[in-house]
């Protein structure tokens, strides 16, 4: 029980220091403000002074021509008051939004590098909730917040030492008490601050959730669960509003406190304050001054419970903020690592385990070599560990023990930039941007020209498809390609490949969404994407993988068999039986098995 303080505190250290990092990028905007916000508060401080001078001389003596004197000092201050102000807003805002923005980039551009592996256990809305909305609260660090304060704190000790001129005995007073309500304001936002740590947590869990039921909601109302979301997302919203209660009690209990200050302070001067101009010690018109410079004192300390609690949020935020650019990056190591001189595609797994859980292996022990420009077919039951080998061919985890080379080097030494744009994906469920057809395509490699994009999108076949919207390449897909039908996003995500020009290409089920003409308008284009390519293909039609140069089957993360084929259906064993099973057909051994296996495939779809 005693070790978490310590770890609190250090995180708390931690966040500080990131806060003061924030603050010193915009230092310069800050530096301007510090002067702006000095002539501000002193302007303020002009008024409840020369108000004593209206009631003691203009008024109680008669020195009226120091009346229009007054009235130029005091108008000359109020000018300065709002024109300080305005530079304020202007400058300070500007400064805040700026940071936020600097923020949120270099949030958005930690997280897509972060390893595959977070993305699986985190979810998008939360993401998108950190980089979006923690960022936020950092305006009142950088903004108007933390120079009020400043200025606040400024302008009240400015006052305190003018009450204190006017009367010792009752300016101790109001210290005391402003010391006893400061002790309770630094518990309260240390009570406050981890509330609105778990109220961003909560807000995040909301927006993932909403995300979810949105992008899903044709799932959600082909089942009829439209009621159970209701359900959990009321669940999460009375989370969120039994937080936003104990903030409440804790902000009520400060404003509360702050109400009683004012309260004991304006009955002291009462009591004290009248005592002193009765006994001739103090002027009517020093008193009324007091009472006006009080308000400096008072109102400043109201304005600290505000932006307190804001900072508070800020730096809630600011902790939840750090967690994420805590964790490495997948590509972290790669400065240290040597440029990857150009690639030819050979592929080797040497004895490659792998674990999502530990000590529940997906992958056992696999030895593999693909050489380059060698197609290599993946087949298996769901579950064997197919999608999980062309994971680790894309660098997208790494072994849990045993090697990877490529090219003979280990796949952990090689620059995963420089390694990443020689690979190309064409995954079973294509993922489009809501752009344009022309920009998806083109997102396998933005330097090609559009002459490289139109010849990539007529080998796919795409142009069969796009010339036929209003505004053929520039017409916008929707959300994840929603506009288009499954066959017309696996051209796209074809066309997008060819255009990258990988030197390693992973098909993974690309023809699974195709109907059997789309099928067949794409085969010339995929065969033109393999040729002179190391090729990984995950195919469940067995009919779409007979020209493989390899062919692994896949089971319980085991490679059972390898071959070609002919090889595997002459051997009888788990490919076969697939094979057969798969087509309801049975293929006797003949003689010359080769032959009698090609006049069977030749009956089945095309292939690859």
């Amino acid at each position: 029980m005693s070790k978490p303080a310590p770890e609190r505190k250090h995180s708390f250290r931690e966040t500080l220091r990131e806060a003061a990092a924030i603050v010193w990028r915009a230092r310069q905007r800050l530096l301007l403000g510090l002067p702006l916000m000095l002539v501000n508060r002193l302007s303020g401080i002009v008024l409840p002074g020369i108000t004593k001078y209206l009631i003691d001389d203009v008024i109680t003596k008669g020195n009226h021509q120091m009346l229009w004197k007054l009235v130029a000092v005091g108008g000359t201050a109020a000018i300065l008051s709002s024109v300080t102000d305005y530079s304020l807003a202007q400058i300070l805002g500007i400064a805040a939004q700026r940071s936020i923005t600097q923020l949120r980039i270099r949030l958005q551009e930690h997280v897509q590098r972060l390893p595959i592996g977070y993305f699986d256990a985190t979810k998008t809305g939360a993401l998108v909730s950190r980089v979006m909305n923690d960022a936020e609260g950092i305006r009142n660090l950088v903004g108007t917040g933390l120079v009020q304060m400043f200025g606040g704190l400024i302008t009240a000790t400015i006052a305190i030492a003018i009450l204190f001129h006017y009367s010792a005995r009752l300016a101790s007073i109001i210290l005391a008490v402003v010391i006893v309500f400061m002790v309770v304001l630094y518990y309260a936002f240390n009570t406050i601050r981890p509330i609105f740590r778990k109220r961003s947590e909560l807000n995040a869990t909301i927006t993932g959730r909403l995300n979810e039921n949105f992008s899903g909601i044709r799932v959600v109302k082909a089942y009829r669960a439209e009621r159970r979301e209701s359900r959990v997302f009321a669940h999460n919203a009375h989370d969120l509003f039994r937080n936003v209660m104990a903030t409440m009690r804790t902000i009520s209990g400060v404003g509360a406190m702050t109400s009683l200050l004012t309260g004991v302070v304006g009955i002291a001067v009462l009591i004290v304050g009248g005592r002193e101009v009765i006994a001739g010690r103090m002027t009517i018109g020093s008193l009324v001054s007091f009472m006006l410079y009080l308000g400096l004192v008072v109102v400043p300390i109201v304005q600290i419970v505000s932006i307190g609690t804001q900072l508070s949020e800020a730096f809630a935020g600011l902790e939840r903020m750090r967690e994420i650019f805590a964790e490495i990056t997948e590509d972290a190591a790669d400065p240290a690592k040597s440029e990857m001189p150009a690639v030819r595609g050979e592929v080797e797994f040497r004895e490659v385990t792998f674990e999502y859980t530990a000590g529940v292996p997906v992958l056992k022990q696999v030895n593999l070599v693909a050489h380059a420009g060698q197609s290599v077919a993946l087949v298996g039951p769901s579950g064997s560990g197919k999608s999980t080998l062309v994971a680790l061919v894309a660098a997208f985890h790494r072994p849990t023990s045993g090697a990877i080379l490529v090219d003979g080097r280990n796949l952990d030494t090689i620059r995963l930039g420089d390694y990443r744009s020689n690979l190309g994906i064409v995954p079973q469920d294509s993922f489009l941007f809501a752009d344009t057809i022309y920009s998806n395509i083109a997102l396998g490699n933005p330097h090609a020209s559009r002459q490289e994009i139109m010849r990539a999108a007529q080998i796919a076949h795409v142009d069969e498809f796009a010339q036929a919207f209003d505004d053929k390449y520039e017409t916008v897909v929707g959300e994840r390609g929603v506009r288009l039908s499954g066959g017309q996003k696996q051209r796209v995500a074809i066309a997008r490949a060819i255009v990258a020009d990988p030197r390693i290409l992973i098909l993974d089920e690309a023809t699974s969404s195709l109907d059997s003409e789309s099928e067949a308008l794409i085969q010339d284009g995929l065969t033109a994407l393999m040729k002179d390519r190391t090729t990984f293909i995950i195919a469940h039609r067995l009919s779409t993988i007979r020209r493989a140069d390899q062919i692994l089957v896949l089971e319980n993360g085991q490679i059972s068999e390898r071959g070609t084929h002919a090889e595997l259906m002459l051997l009888g064993g788990r490919y076969r039986a697939l094979y057969e099973k798969q087509y309801g057909i049975a293929v006797n051994r003949f003689v010359n098995p080769g032959e009698e296996l090609e006049d069977v495939a030749a009956t089945q779809p095309p292939s690859y």
